[in-house]
């Protein structure tokens, strides 16, 4: 028999536990915005990335909990997109019209190019391939600002990104999940620690070496490029099964 009881049952504390830390990535958002709005860059990319390191465990831990299946009025994936539009897409917006990253004159067309192709992205039924590859740009903003920022091509250069980026997101191509992505999974643990790795390098305060900073730079770009290559070969090849590492 379930009811009110069940719902606060201490049996539950765990699941609720999980949607508490996806929850707290929209607290993270807002601390990060009011890093933006002090002109504090690296403080609210740091928030940004703590963020992304929240969205990593809380699906995991979601699964190994049962989360659905134990509190099941609880939508889950609904909680877990709104937060993500946060952190993903709405603060990185702010940051990029406000970092100086644009053109001052491009500045409300990057805004509703980021807001409206993101929100036609987490509106696709169709989000995710079967083998968890993404159809598109995944709205991945934090990242093309944190790219723009450590890399400054300059103005003009960031504005073709950005429109780059948005067109991408309704074409015929694949972005890896990292996490998700089982096929090339060595690959994948391998870049995605150097990009980890090198993204604290370049997040940390102070003054750094040159040759440090430029080092972790290539580092940065190349594991990034990586992971995008890796989205691209599935485009161009199909699926790869998880025995042969063939064509599925």
């Amino acid at each position: 028999m379930t009811g009110r009881a069940d719902r606060g049952s201490v049996a539950n504390v765990g699941p609720w536990l999980v949607h508490a830390l996806t929850a707290s990535g929209a607290v993270l958002a807002f601390v990060a915005l009011l890093a933006v709005e002090q002109g504090a860059w690296r403080a609210a990319f740091a928030w940004l990335a703590l963020a992304l390191v929240v969205d990593g465990i809380d699906g995991p831990l979601a699964r190994r909990l049962d989360v659905t299946g134990r509190l099941p009025w609880i939508d889950g994936a609904t909680l877990d997109l709104v937060v993500d539009f946060l952190t993903y897409v709405f603060v990185p917006a702010v940051l990029i019209c406000r970092a100086g990253l644009i053109p001052a004159w491009f500045t409300l067309p990057a805004a509703a190019l980021i807001l409206t192709s993101s929100l036609f992205h987490y509106a696709r039924t169709d989000l995710k391939t079967d083998d968890n590859y993404f159809r598109g740009f995944p709205a991945l903003w934090n990242i093309v600002a944190f790219g723009l920022f450590v890399a400054q091509p300059g103005a003009m250069w960031g504005a073709a990104t950005i429109v780059f980026a948005a067109l991408l997101t309704f074409a015929p191509v694949h972005f890896v999940h990292p996490v998700r992505v089982q096929a090339h999974r060595p690959w994948l643990v391998l870049l995605s620690a150097l990009w980890t790795v090198s993204t604290i390098v370049l997040l940390l305060p102070g003054p750094a070496g040159l040759m440090t900073t430029r080092a972790a730079l290539l580092v940065w770009l190349g594991s990034a490029a990586g992971l995008v290559g890796f989205g691209f070969l599935r485009t161009a090849v199909g699926p790869v099964s998880q025995a042969g590492g063939g064509r599925a």
